[in-house]
């Protein structure tokens, strides 16, 4: 039973859900001057909803030592920080030409996903 996608049609008349880019990572390969550049699945065409952070959601990334702009997605599927163990991470999100990337699950459940992303600075 998928409890975001009962809950998600009570919440999305309240915050609607938005279209995004997933881009899973997938490995990396070294670059000029051994520079290793991360490598991405072909791009998902997926839906997510933006949350704001709890209260306790705050206190963690407050204790990650970690600045930024910091939000929490709600979407279908699993996707991950860096996990060196399971060899995943760094997923990427675009929204609105903007990058967000998955900094923690916050809960990773086997038909969706909450997560913790920051926004990403172009440089």
């Amino acid at each position: 039973m998928n409890l975001r996608q009962i809950a998600n049609r009570a919440t999305a008349n309240i915050n609607p859900n938005i279209p995004a880019i997933a881009k899973r990572y997938i490995g990396e390969v070294m670059g000029p001057g051994r520079k290793p550049i991360p490598q991405y699945a072909p791009d998902e065409q997926i839906t997510i909803q933006f949350q704001p952070l709890t209260k306790g959601d705050l206190q963690h990334v407050d204790g990650l030592n970690i600045q930024g702009l910091f939000k929490s997605i709600h979407v279908n599927g699993s996707f991950y920080s860096v996990n060196r163990e399971m060899q995943k991470g760094g997923d990427l999100f675009i929204v609105d030409g903007k990058t967000w990337l998955v900094i923690e699950p916050l809960e990773l459940w086997p038909d969706w996903s909450r997560l913790l992303v920051c926004m990403q600075v172009e440089t």
